[in-house]
């Protein structure tokens, strides 16, 4: 994997958010999801170097409550508290204007961040992306029930933390023992509350004001966001395309990362 510039941005609030990038060229940012060891090199492993090699700059920020960033403990965890401070990183960070990738949680902050700062964002690139629903059905979920019930256990230890990444795919090949554990190091820092205490506001009124192009991936055998989702977009935004994957989960640009490299990338080059 390419090797990383890094840089610490302090935020409103007293936090801290780790920026990672690599490569040159249009900046796309990765906006990765929740789950408890989650991060941005974590969730985009499969994807950076081809994007890098496609001639663009990749730049993963880690989530409040993510990663390398401030894991702050006994407040609600807003999606406009994930969405400012990592604009106030992004910005500091010198981008003024990318490409925004997300997944589930991270979709959902793509959506905000472009509802609030349309002129930062050129294009959508969404993988069941969340904060479309009332928050009561994503907590029906199977995946998103699990995690929440697992995580929130003060016995939560490696064998949990397998179980959830392998509700995030459908084959379990891909969750590796050093995928396991170098999520399980940073979920040991993470506070409860960060998923817990999650308080993630419906962003569909947003959606017809998204003009600029949306690529939009999902897995059939999702667990975590439904796949009504899909119609919800359709119904709503002006310009979207979606591609849907049989035999894959919550996570296509890992299931399925060379099909979603290569049409993000030839999506994006349309686009430049």
């Amino acid at each position: 994997m390419a090797d990383f510039r890094e840089a610490t941005y302090s935020v409103e609030g007293g936090y801290e958010i780790m920026v990672r990038e690599a490569g040159s060229g249009p900046a796309i940012v990765f906006l990765h999801g929740s789950g408890p060891g989650a991060s941005g090199v974590s969730n985009f492993r499969a994807n950076i170097d081809a994007f890098i090699s496609a001639g663009y700059r990749v730049v993963l920020p880690d989530l409040v409550g993510y990663g390398a960033s401030s894991k702050p403990e006994g407040i609600d965890y807003t999606l406009t508290l994930f969405t400012d401070t990592v604009y106030d990183a992004l910005r500091q960070h010198g981008i003024e204007r990318a490409t925004l990738v997300g997944n589930s949680l991270g979709g959902g902050i793509a959506i905000q961040m472009t509802a609030d700062h349309p002129e930062m964002v050129a294009n959508l690139v969404l993988m069941a992306p969340g904060c479309i629903e009332d928050l009561d059905v994503y907590f029906a979920m199977p995946g998103i029930a699990n995690m929440r019930s697992s995580f929130g256990s003060p016995d939560f230890g490696p064998a949990d933390q397998r179980r959830l990444i392998e509700s995030l795919v459908h084959d379990p090949v891909h969750v590796t023992d050093e995928l396991v554990a170098e999520r399980y190091a940073v979920a040991r820092t993470q506070s409860k509350d960060v998923i817990g205490r999650m308080r993630t506001h419906d962003v569909r009124q947003h959606l017809p004001g998204l003009t600029m192009p949306i690529l939009l991936f999902w897995g059939r055998n999702e667990k975590f966001m439904p796949l009504s989702g899909i119609d919800t977009f359709f119904e709503n935004c002006p310009d979207v395309r979606c591609m849907i994957f049989s035999g894959v989960g919550h996570w296509v640009q890992v299931e399925r990362a060379s099909e979603f490299n290569r049409y993000a990338i030839e999506f994006l080059d349309e686009h430049r």
